[in-house]
């Protein structure tokens, strides 16, 4: 498992995980994009309160998108059903 020192957002993390590099960069880039649009719209607020709301906003992008992929694989199974049994498609 391969290791990774990193500074994400000002803070030295050194971790392992099983993941390639470059979706490790991915996701440190998508977070340093996220925390500026924030303090962008908010320069005023504190390091602490911006990821706590950083946290929130991922969290509810996460929850939102687990809810699409839920509603898209009920279709998948629709769709699914309906090739494995076309005898019920002629009535």
């Amino acid at each position: 498992m391969p290791g990774y020192n990193l500074t994400v957002l000002g803070l030295e993390l050194s971790f392992a995980a099983d993941v390639p590099p470059e979706r490790i960069h991915q996701a440190v880039d998508f977070v340093h994009k996220r925390y500026s649009e924030l303090q962008g719209r908010a320069s005023n607020m504190s390091k602490e309160r911006l990821l706590t709301y950083l946290a929130l906003s991922l969290a509810d992008d996460y929850l939102h998108d687990q809810g699409r992929l839920s509603q898209l694989e009920g279709n998948l199974q629709q769709l699914l059903s309906k090739i494995d049994s076309p005898e019920e498609q002629q009535t």
